[in-house]
This record gives C-alpha cells, structure tokens and sequence, in this order.
C-alpha cells in the first residue's frame, strides 16, 4: 500500500481516538481552551520534509530510531537530524525555522514561553524520557570527600549529600578560591538538579538577576554553562571541579579517569522528567497531521527502546555510537544505556530505570511537570515576581500539550500498535510524590505551598538584587 494513503487511513481512523480523547478514554479533555489540533480529514502529510535537531546525549535515542527502524518513513516523514552545538543554536533553530522540532531541554519551551532568555511560542506535545543525568565530581574533590563518607558492604552508601562536599566548598572560600561547577544551559533540568542537591545539602547555588545569566548572588557554589560533550575535557582541564550532564559524559569521565560520578538524578527526584520533544506552536497549527505523524513515530521508538525489559538497548547503544548520533565509544553509552552505572572503577551498580522512555508513561507531558520546572525558575530568581498558582497552571497549560499526545497515542491504540493501558487516565497531574532527596513533597497543584518548604530558595515577596535577597 502507498503509505501516504496508509497514512490518510491512519488519521481517519484516528478521528475516533480523538473523540475519545475528549471524553476521557485514555486522557481527559483539555483545559485552559486548549484543543486538539484539527486533523486533515483526507489524512495527507502537509510538510513531509523534516529536519530536526539534538545535541549528543544518549536521550536523543527516541529520535534516532524512530529514524534507524523506519517509524518516521511509515509515517510518510522524510526526517533528516542535524547536530546542534549547543542548547542556544538548537534553541534559535527551532525558534528560527532552520529547525522543525528538536530534542528540547524541557526547561526550553518553557521559558521561551514566558519571554525568559527569548520570547517564542512553543510547545511540548510529549516527553522524551525519564532520568537519565548524573552529576560528576573531579577526582581532586572525590578523594577529599570519599573518606567521610558512609559505607555498606565495602561499598560507598547512596545517595551521597551534598552535606559531605560543603568542607571542601569552605576550604576553597578560605583561599579565596571559587568552588566551580558546570551544568549545560540556564533553564536546564541539570541545572535544577545540580542546585536541587547542592541545596538540599545545606549550599547556596546562588540566585537570578535580571539581565543575568550566570545566577551566582549569594553563591557559596558558583555554576556555569559547559555543552554536555565538552564537560569532561572542561573537567580535566581544571576549569570546574564538578558538573551534572546527561550520558555518556559521565561515563566517559570514568573511562578516561577524570573524575567519578557521586549521584544519578533519579536519587535526587525519582523517576523525574527529562527532555522533551519541542516545536514552536504555529508549526502544530499549520501542520496538525505533520506534528501527529511525528509523534506517532516518537512514541513507537520510545516503546521500542523499553520494550521486552530493554532487549533492544544492546542495538540502541550500536546506533548511538555512530558519528552521525553521539558518536561516543559503545562500551561508554553501554555503561549507563542497558541496565548498569558505574560510579567509580570497581563499583558498578544496577541501574535498571536510569533510562526510561515509554514505561510509567513516560512520554505523557504531564503539566506538573511543567510547573516543577516554573517552581525552580521562580526559586531560583529566574522568575522575578510571586506568581499566583492559578498562573503556574496556565502557563503549563499553554505549553504542554497532552491534548496533541493523547491524539497519536490514541490513534496507535486503534491501530492496536500499543495498548489502552498504555496511555494514562489522569487529569495532567502525576500524584503529589515525596520521592526526592531531601524528601519535601511536591504538589503540581500547589506551586506556592511547595515553594515555602525549602530552607534555600526564595520565599513569598522576595527579590534578588546584585547585593542579594530581600523580601520575607
């Protein structure tokens, strides 16, 4: 069969699915007067020439094989991916219309959305994955702090605080010597899980300005922007003692033995959102059986990669070490990608769910998500003002698009490619969860509350000034 024709079939059957995304089978109606975008009603592919953007990190994987195994050309896609330098060109690129989506730091769209760094218009109709960073310390400061720290069985106790590193941090102050540490882009989730540890150990990862970019006021650590591929030679070089970044760079610092990873981010938030598939929002208006054939072929990658207990990740880890993806050796993307991570040489750990892209709906772009990123921003000084939690709400609202999700998952239910139980019955809130290091519970439906709980961060009616917080 001509599979723009097997396409058109697939989106008319489709039209059920979508109907029962609007009366809840597999998902809820869509609120805050978001609606699932129009399908065509003969089905055609309105942009089948696509180029789409990623920087090399292992979480690209979903879009890589839904190229390598064939799911975009099913969908009639022609989809070329173009390595991105950094988060900021591949940001101005999908901004910009060089690119038609890309493999988005979730924080991106987000804060594009709120004009913070940029103002554009963008969406995320579906998450990449769960999990799947790590943060790294030199070897300088390991062999400082690993004496202190407890053991279990010959082995070192996780999670390891960031209490255990705040000597070393004093030490540096006493010399008057700043205490560096690297993280991939200002709205990233790595930055947020480096200050999330950092703090959550008694460190203060410094607080937001405007106009201001490197957010290190009242800093007792100060973090900076490194691209993920260059972090472990910035590491080597000295230039920072530690960072947070996705895989495989931090598996290759262990490889190249230049420093060890002390924590995984599922051990500072379980189970946490990741990155995102992003596009800008004119893109899903003027292309809705584009944007539908896209996630369809995401969503049978990201089943893929999961399925049969991770029996395809051995292939995937192949794929990804090509120059053309990650270009790392296999044996580093290995050794976090199929069930393992190494935090030092000779001690190797399970790591089952370090990488999750389909199971616990992992795709879903549940809009707490959303608002845990927007908690962070306004945390951390990115976010200026108090914001009501009516305004976290729709802001999430206007970027996380589940109505968009929801319709291709659901038109893979029809086809019986997945099943219903594979999509969630939820209301775009994942349960309140407890599930972090410092064990404060997080309720995506209040924001504020969540905010007051932390002895670091800011408070209602605080403001950050170059001279520091004053406020509460």
């Amino acid at each position: 069969m001509n599979y723009t024709r097997r396409a058109g079939l697939v989106a008319l059957a489709g039209i059920a699915s979508l109907a029962l995304v609007s009366c809840g089978s597999g998902g809820t109606p869509s609120e805050g007067g978001e609606t699932v975008a129009a399908a065509n009603l003969d089905g055609t592919i309105e942009k089948p020439n696509l180029t789409l953007g990623f920087i090399k990190l292992t979480d690209m994987a979903p879009l890589a094989i839904a190229l390598e195994k064939g799911y975009f050309a099913e969908e009639g896609l022609n989809v070329q991916l173009v390595p991105q330098a950094n988060w900021k060109v591949l940001l101005d690129g999908v901004i910009s219309g060089e690119l038609d989506g890309a493999h988005m730091l979730a924080g991106q769209p987000i804060a594009a959305t709120i004009g913070y760094g940029t103002k554009a218009d963008l969406i995320a109709p579906l998450s990449l994955d769960l999990n799947g960073n790590a943060i790294t310390l030199s070897n300088k400061v390991w062999a400082e702090i690993k004496p202190s720290l407890p053991t279990s069985g010959g082995k070192i106790t996780h999670p390891i605080s960031a209490s255990y590193l705040k000597p070393v941090v004093e030490e540096y102050e006493q010399q008057g010597k700043p205490f560096n540490m690297g993280m991939v882009f200002p709205v990233s989730t790595h930055n947020y899980e480096l200050r999330y540890w950092l703090a959550a150990g008694g460190l203060n990862p410094g607080y937001y300005t405007a106009g201001d970019v490197s957010g290190t006021v009242d800093a007792d650590v100060k973090l900076s922007v490194t691209p993920p591929p260059q972090m472990p030679a910035t590491l080597e070089a000295g230039t920072i003692e530690g960072y947070c970044v996705g895989e495989p760079w931090n598996q290759a610092a262990v490889f190249k033995g230049i420093g060890v990873p002390v924590i995984t981010d599922d051990e500072i938030w379980n189970d946490n959102p990741e990155k995102v598939f992003g596009l800008r929002k004119d893109f899903a208006e003027k292309y809705p059986a584009t944007t539908a054939a896209m996630l369809r072929a995401i969503i049978r990658a990201q089943q893929w990669l999961d399925a049969d207990g991770g029996a395809n990740r051995a292939e995937a880890v192949e794929i990804l070490s090509r120059p053309n993806y990650v270009g790392a050796d296999a044996e580093v993307i290995a050794a976090s990608m199929t069930g393992k991570f190494t935090f030092e040489k000779g001690d190797t750990r399970d790591a089952e769910g370090f990488n999750i892209f389909f199971d616990k709906y992992a795709g879903y772009p549940y809009y707490s998500d959303a608002i845990w990123y927007l908690t962070q921003m306004r945390r951390w000084g990115q976010i200026a003002e108090d914001q009501s939690d009516d305004w976290y709400a729709t802001t999430a609202k206007a970027v996380y698009r589940p109505d968009l999700y929801l319709a291709a998952a659901n038109q893979l239910v029809a086809k019986g490619t997945i099943t219903k139980d594979d999509v969630p019955e939820t209301d775009g809130y994942r349960a309140p969860t407890n599930e972090f290091i410092d064990g404060v519970t997080y309720d995506g439906h209040k924001p504020n509350d969540y905010l007051s709980k932390f002895s670091i961060g800011l408070k209602q009616g605080d403001r950050v000034t170059a001279s520091g917080v004053s406020g509460s």
